[in-house]
């Protein structure tokens, strides 16, 4: 345990100005964290103790929710109860009961092309698209591969294993049949080559062999069926063709009637054909189910493919034949579909994706037994569903499963760890009363595998926003995941009709109801969303139902100084007069019901109508007030790029690269409404007090209002608060004087100051273009020349840099908050990544010029200046110049009073520095314990029995730890897109300065709790991940994580408390890790069990005179008949053998060792006494029966012994 005495970190330091806290140009990229002078402080008396080591971190991914992206292959044990999907990224997902989901990846990447359960052996064979079958072992929680086989010379195409067999058949493309033992994984030396199985007279080649199963009369016996149309019945014993049969039509698939005398096929055709083996030469029965039937002699109309069929028997009624595709090609408009014949009923199920497989669960996993179908496990390309057909409406069961994530879209992420704990059970009893209705009343069928909840169990919530406009709340307690509470937003608006949308939603492209940014206090259940379309909706919870009209408000949200303009020390361009610059009407921002002026096109409308009738709101989250920013000139809104809310204040706060505004959701009034440059209020020559659109003038003692020409009351009335100066100097922050000013422009004003060598200045930038790299793209934005003006050369440099020492000039943003990345992106994903280009608050482009956006906002009781001896609200606000504001917000004192009295809103004049543009905020006491923001208590807003009391709120205020010495009492944590700083406040002295990188930059950081201590935790678009202790910002981890190869990631990466994190790894799946070492070391206890020891259930007896003609009485030795002994060896060339890197569950540390050794004992005498407590089982089960038989035997005996023989 380290400690850190802030007495000696504050000797020698010498005044500053609030803004000289950042890094010097020695300290180099990813240094440790530093300090540096930024102002005198009080002498901090008490030490910090901080505990948290590098020992307390490791990453390590947890558990992945959702629906496998891309699904390409599906199997299912019948004994264990568990399913397999296997996906295009060569990724395999093993789902039992709930909580029983594991996800495991072949290294290759390469596409799964068939997957196969080794039945109740706790093993899966998967066949890959680089011709590779890989063995892996179920029987631990982190399945690894066993073996692997790649073949050469052949690619796979199809694989099948009989049941209780450990030979597989592997079908190739150029039509030969090659077998593999499991056990060994070693190719034999036994091959069926396509020119053996076809007649000789045939002159074409059969194809690729499409299907493989042994006979169930006779193991002995190999149906292989080719491409064309071919399907050869083939002898082992004899390595002879029994049979060949032949159709004119390319066959899919074939499934086998139990008896073994007959097979079906589904053909290219749409049809279905009905062999028996008695007659090979023609099909016993062809039918096209959904072809239009045709007059006598006429060959039926052609339908599209079946590409699968499965004929499955019942005992007590008529089979089932289930298949997908065969619809006619004359409904092109028809979605995909399941058709199920039964009888004579045929029923057509439809789906909302294409069918990529499906699979017939039944009683047995003996082929030549009735099959007992009871459900379909239908795979989509997007969704699973299981079909239940014990019923004779087929309804489908309830998905335990996570699998709708995607159901719309997901745009943005929020997660939280251990949040109060009544919030799930509460989430879930207004979600569950609007579930879907019409499941099966049967449990899911999907049972395999055990599980239990572990030791670390937390309350966490997984919030998700999508593309619609709907918002879902997950419970994820203990790697879990369960649909709590799903919230539409779009509710709140007007249906868009026809040519509408064109009109008002022209800055989004299609989703005008997206979200983009989630805020939630779950301790006052404040709830609100920023839109794509420039709105903000504000959510309280109540458990009652209401109907009431939502209150909306119009905002108008400009930026009024012009792009960046070279300073020409030759000319003075004279500023443009008062038309150009003054519109014929202009409203008081941030009112409502603003009608655009007479001759402006499309000023002041919202992108979207807000429903003005009254509105019926269920119990959950109701609507409280919506907020959208207007068009202003032409121009529409820009999205809104940071949001923050507090609910014991009743302030919401948002910003865009134009400014903030900060509305009042108790009064429903905008408190401010500027311009980013407008809140450098006290570097402005001409200073104007924000007001709340509640009064028409306020003024405070020591403001002014510096005006030579005073505007008419009707004029001020109408002015914009951000049509004040095109131009302002911060000077604290970039260290100009006032005297260094040559000239100001003031806007809305008829005169014209004349000062001596007046010129145009904008806010000063950085000359030289920084390069960020991501995977080696350049991703600067600097690089853009300005439209406004000329790039400066080396000569001018000197001219304008008036920078003082140690104080950086404001920098354009070249950050992800500022630009666009160009990365490679799928057609597949063109869709969910709609959004990666212009839509994300932190990641996409606010605006190719020099804005300054607003990236950061954060509430909390603060030192608002750097004299203040108490703390009061403010807002600290950052931007994408690396500015950081702080605005103090003066509350009524009394209760009573907040719902009256108006709320002032001021910037405070402080000014902080950083590299980069500013992410987060956080603050801690001088304890070194991490602040929580103030909030209010909730309580049901509609609340009968609470609204005839008087009704109080109930704060939660956290101030600074008392102390009787005079000092500094708060610390804030401020991290950019760079670097991160920790401020010791009221003194604003930049106590510690931690370069986080220089080549890169950060896409999110988040300040977390660990183990009862505070820390940074960052995620880099390199994809490192780094801790950092605070308040020293010692680096704790730094590992290369992920690379940034898709824009998904950065937009929806999050860390929480307890060391958890999260990110959308596809369009369609949650990627769940862990940065604790305590969770990495518990997490195997954590997760599921996917193998559980199950007796195979025996196989029903077949009787006397079925075993005697129903097939060959002779056993099927494939040992025998594929060993080394009688098949020899196969060709080395043909197939390479891969030891695989995976074993027996806690042995890789020790396989070679003595430990291993015992390990291995130790698992073999419990499989020994396992199997040994079975067989006692069994004799003694035999013991009792011999006993009962003897019995009735001599009861038979005593009956018939004194009786003659004609007497029978």
């Amino acid at each position: 345990m380290k400690k850190f005495n802030f007495r000696k970190v504050l000797d020698g330091l010498t005044a500053s100005s609030p803004g000289s806290g950042s890094s010097s140009g020695s300290n180099s990229g990813g240094g440790s964290g530093s300090v540096h002078p930024g102002g005198t402080a009080g002498v901090l008396r008490e030490e910090i103790q901080e505990t948290l080591t590098s020992e307390y971190f490791q990453i390590c991914k947890t558990v992945r929710h959702g629906f496998p992206y891309q699904p390409t292959a599906l199997a299912f044990d019948p004994v264990q109860k568990t399913l397999a999907i296997g996906t295009r990224t060569g990724a395999i997902r093993i789902l039992g009961r709930p909580g029983v989901d594991c996800y495991c990846q072949h290294e290759s990447g390469a596409a799964v092309l068939q997957l196969q359960f080794l039945i109740n052996e706790g093993a899966l064979v998967s066949a890959s698209s680089d011709d590779t079958l890989h063995l892996w072992n179920l029987r631990q929680k982190r399945p690894a591969i066993l073996h692997s086989l790649k073949f050469n010379r052949e690619r796979i195409t199809y694989c099948h294993l009989p049941f209780q067999s450990k030979w597989l058949y592997v079908g190739t493309e150029r039509g030969n049949t090659h077998i593999v033992n499991i056990e060994s994984f070693i190719l034999s030396g036994y091959v069926i080559m396509w020119n053996k199985a076809i007649e000789l007279s045939t002159k074409t080649h059969p194809g690729p062999v499409v299907h493989l199963s042994d006979s169930p009369r006779d193991e002995g016996k190999l149906l292989i069926g080719y491409e064309n149309g071919t399907v050869v019945f083939w002898d082992l014993k004899s390595k002879r063709a029994e049979l060949r049969l032949y159709y004119d039509e390319a066959i899919h698939s074939i499934d086998w009637h139990h008896e073994g005398k007959q097979f079906m096929c589904s053909h290219s055709d749409g049809s279905l054909t009905l062999w028996n083996l008695k007659s090979p030469s023609r099909p016993f029965q062809t039918t096209i189910p959904h072809g239009k039937s045709q007059k006598e002699g006429r060959k039926s109309e052609s339908c599209k493919p079946i590409l699968k069929v499965e004929y499955k028997t019942c005992r007590n009624s008529e089979p089932f034949i289930i298949f997908s595709g065969g619809l006619s090609y004359d409904k092109a408009c028809r979605r995909p579909s399941l058709t199920i014949m039964h009888g004579k009923a045929i029923t057509v199920l439809e789906m909302d994706h294409p069918i990529v497989e499906f699979l017939t669960l039944c009683e047995t996993p003996y082929p030549n037994e009735f099959q007992e179908p009871y459900a379909v496990v239908v795979l989509l390309e997007k969704d699973l569903i299981v079909v239940d057909l014990t019923q004779s409406n087929f309804p489908i069961f309830e998905n335990p499963y996570p699998m709708d994530i995607h159901e719309s879209p997901v745009t943005c992420t929020a997660y939280f760890a251990d949040c109060p704990p009544d919030l799930i059970l509460v989430l879930y009893s207004i979600g569950v009363k609007h579930k879907k209705q019409g499941y099966s009343n049967k449990e899911w069928p999907i049972t395999g595998g055990a599980w239990n909840l572990g030791t670390q169990t937390y309350p966490e919530i997984i919030i998700t926003g999508h593309a619609d406009g709907s918002i879902k709340f997950w419970d994820a307690s203990a790697i879990t995941l369960q649909m709590l509470y799903k919230l539409k937003t779009s509710k709140v608006f007007e249906k868009q009709k026809v040519g509408e949308g064109k009109q008002t939603c022209e800055i989004v492209e299609e989703d005008p109801y997206a979200i983009q940014m989630i805020y939630w206090c779950p301790e006052s259940r404040i709830f609100c969303v920023s839109g794509v379309s420039a709105y903000v909706i504000i959510y309280k919870f109540s458990r009652h139902e209401i109907t009431a009209e939502i209150v909306s408000l119009e905002v108008r949200l400009q930026y009024d100084v012009e792009d960046i303009i070279t300073p020409e020390p030759e000319t003075s361009p004279p500023f443009p007069d008062l038309s150009s610059q003054l519109p014929s009407s202009r409203s008081l921002s941030g009112s409502t019901n603003t009608v655009a002026s007479e001759g402006v096109a499309k000023d002041s409308i919202p992108c979207l109508n807000v429903k003005t009738r009254p509105v019926r709101m269920p119990p959950g989250y109701q609507a409280e007030l919506v907020i959208q920013l207007v068009w202003m000139d032409g121009e529409p809104p820009q999205q809104i790029t940071s949001l923050a809310v507090s609910s014991a204040y009743g302030i919401v706060a948002f910003g865009n690269c134009n400014g903030l505004a900060v509305v009042d959701f108790i009064q429903k009034t905008v408190l401010l409404s500027m311009g980013t440059i407008d809140l450098y209020r006290s570097s402005d020559l001409y200073q104007r007090q924000p007001r709340s659109p509640r009064k028409n003038k306020q003024f405070i003692a020591g403001l002014t209002e510096l005006n030579d020409s005073p505007v008419p009351l009707e004029l001020e009335r109408c002015k914009s608060p951000t049509s004040g100066l095109a131009t302002r100097i911060p000077e604290a922050a970039a260290g100009f004087c006032r005297n260094e000013i040559p000239a100001v422009r003031q806007r809305n004003q008829v005169h014209h100051l004349p000062v001596k060598g007046s010129r145009k200045l904008s806010l000063p930038t950085d000359l030289k273009a920084d390069l960020d790299h991501v995977n080696g793209h350049c991703t600067s934005p600097t690089s853009h020349s300005c439209s406004s003006g000329k790039r400066l050369s080396n000569a001018d440099v000197s001219k304008v840099n008036r920078w003082g020492p140690g104080k950086p000039p404001f920098r354009k943003a070249q950050s992800a908050a500022c630009m666009e990345i160009s990365l490679p992106v799928t057609t597949e994903e063109s869709r969910e990544n709609l959004y990666n280009r212009s839509r994300s608050s932190s990641i996409s482009s606010i605006d190719k010029d020099s804005k300054e956006a607003i990236t950061a906002l954060y509430f909390m009781e603060s030192f608002a200046r750097k004299n203040d001896s108490t703390v009061s609200p403010c807002l600290f606000v950052g931007t994408s110049l690396g500015m950081v504001l702080i605005i103090s917000l003066n509350l009524p004192s009394a209760d009573e009073q907040r719902f009256t009295e108006p709320v002032m809103v001021l910037p405070s004049g402080t000014f902080l520095s950083l590299k980069g543009p500013v992410l987060t905020f956080s603050c801690m006491d001088r304890t070194g314990g991490l602040m929580h923001p103030p909030y209010e208590v909730w309580k049901d807003p509609n609340n009968i029995d609470e609204n005839e009391k008087s009704w109080r709120r109930k704060l939660v205020m956290n101030f600074p730890s008392p102390s009787q010495e005079i000092g500094d009492h708060q610390y804030t944590i401020i991290c950019s897109e760079k670097q991160a700083k920790v401020f010791s406040l009221p003194s604003q002295t930049c106590l510690y300065v931690h370069n986080i990188t220089e080549t890169s930059f950060i896409l999110r950081a988040d300040v977390v709790v660990m183990c009862n201590s505070a820390c940074l935790a960052c995620f880099c678009a390199n994809g490192h991940i780094m801790i950092m202790s605070l308040p020293s910002l010692r680096p704790m981890l730094d590992v290369n994580y992920l690379p940034l190869t898709d824009m998904r990631i950065a937009r929806t990466f999050c860390f929480t408390n307890e060391g958890q994190a999260l990110y959308l790894v596809s369009p369609t799946e949650i990627q769940r890790l862990t940065y604790s070492q305590e969770m990495c070391d518990n997490l195997q206890d954590m997760l599921g069990d996917l193998f559980t020891p199950i007796e195979t259930p025996e196989a029903q007896n077949r009787g006397f005179l079925k075993g005697l003609f129903g097939g060959s009485g002779q056993t099927f030795d494939r040992e025998e008949l594929f060993g080394e002994a009688s098949a020899g060896k196969a060709s080395r060339s043909l197939a390479q053998h891969i030891p695989g890197p995976g074993g027996i569950e806690g042995m890789k540390g020790a396989a070679g060792g003595v430990m291993g050794e015992l390990t291995r004992a130790r698992i073999a005498l419990d499989e020994r006494g396992q199997r040994l407590g079975e067989l006692e089982e069994k004799t003694a089960g035999m013991m009792t029966s011999a006993e009962a038989f003897s019995k009735h035997a001599h009861e038979l005996m005593l009956k018939y012994k004194d009786k003659k023989w004609y007497q029978f």
